[in-house]
């Protein structure tokens, strides 16, 4: 994208994240839910879509640019960003880039609109860390196929009107192989919805359970090459490891501004509580790593549209981000003292906003693996 043209779009996205959603940040955690005029100034805006391919009327930004956004939509409520998140993350990047071209004419310009949300069902109670032990099984009925299974912390399953499922379709292959991705109608027969989970933050994020039973679905669901579906999600996952990085940088960013504006005016004894050298210890640790976060998001960003690290550098991102964040909000919550432990104060929000970083889509200690794994293999030690 030209880069006057991308300014203008982070700008437009600053101005609505500031002007239009922090100001009810407080009523969408109250309520759990997205007002929808904010869905449709989002939908407006082109938010939907805007990680999609242009000529299925996306805004196609690369990672360098989607990083830049995210650092945005990071400043207010996790909840905003989750609401457009998977249609241009996890679920709609499966079938942008493995999918046919007729899923990609049927559902990409529909999921870019805004017309249509898109979850991405993965995960399982006992395949979660390790996806690769899914159980969700897919086999072949005729011309079609015949889903069974359970899905679990779903973002977007009480909105999604289509899920990207994985699913084994070769049970005598065990680990990744013999796994495939199908899109699946949310109003198919058979598909179910678990209640809605109630969760320690991001309030507004909708997640559940999911269940297939018998739930039927023509050949021409199955996305890409029959029992190539882990390795999709993987290079999905990477992805969105980089963007939720993005994320964590943002949230840091706002914690610092409410926690610099508190110390200049919140006053103890007289005076500002920003006299104080070990506040101004607090603040200066959160601004150092908050430098470093975003300097590291936008290496690995530009590496991994280069091609040259799509998967390392995510992974140590979004490590290194999502626990860094997890420190601000801690710090943040101190600088304020006993305002910091009320609801109605946004570091409280955030601190528990935070604590999710560290686990979806792959947990610190999945990233260290992956990150330490792969230095190892690529100096030449063999796979076990």
């Amino acid at each position: 994208m030209d880069a006057e043209d991308f300014t203008q779009i982070r700008d437009a996205v600053r101005r609505l994240v500031r002007e239009v959603v922090v100001p009810r940040e407080e009523e969408i955690d109250l309520h759990d839910r997205i007002p929808e005029e904010l869905r449709g100034a989002a939908a407006d805006m082109g938010l939907f879509g805007y990680a999609l391919p242009e000529e299925y009327g996306g805004l196609g930004v690369d990672m360098r640019e989607d990083v830049e956004l995210a650092f945005e939509f990071g400043y207010t409520t996790p909840a905003f960003r989750s609401l457009f998140g998977t249609n241009n993350g996890i679920a709609g990047q499966v079938i942008a880039r493995f999918g046919s071209e007729e899923q990609r004419k049927t559902y990409l310009p529909r999921l870019a609109a805004g017309e249509l949300i898109g979850s991405f069902a993965l995960t399982e109670a006992e395949a979660g860390s390790d996806p690769a032990g899914l159980r969700t099984s897919a086999r072949r009925d005729g011309d079609g196929w015949v889903l069974n299974g359970a899905k679990r912390y779903i973002t977007n399953a009480p909105l999604a009107d289509l899920f990207v499922v994985f699913a084994r379709t070769d049970p005598a292959q065990e680990g990744g192989r013999g796994i495939s991705s199908f899109v699946v109608d949310a109003t198919a027969p058979g598909v179910s919805l678990g209640a809605k989970d109630v969760k320690m933050g991001q309030s507004g994020a909708w997640t559940s359970e999911v269940f297939f039973d018998d739930v039927r679905v023509p050949a021409d669901a199955l996305v890409g090459e029959e029992g190539r579906g882990y390795a999709k999600a993987l290079t999905v996952l990477s992805r969105g490891r980089l963007h939720i990085a993005g994320l964590c940088v943002g949230m840091a960013q706002r914690v610092l501004d409410e926690s610099v504006a508190y110390a200049a005016t919140a006053k103890q004894g007289g005076a500002p509580i920003g006299r104080f050298q070990l506040v101004q210890a607090l603040i200066a640790d959160m601004h150092a790593e908050l430098l470093a976060g975003r300097a590291m998001v936008r290496e690995v960003a530009a590496r991994y549209d280069s091609g040259e690290d799509t998967s390392i550098g995510p992974s140590s991102a979004k490590l290194w981000c999502s626990e860094m964040v997890g420190r601000a909000t801690d710090r943040a919550v101190q600088v304020h003292g006993g305002l910091g432990y009320l609801r109605t104060t946004p570091v409280e929000r955030f601190y528990r906003d935070a604590r999710l970083y560290r686990l979806y889509e792959g947990t610190s200690e999945v990233q260290r693996v992956i990150v330490g794994g792969g230095l190892l293999r690529a100096a030449g030690m063999p796979r076990a």
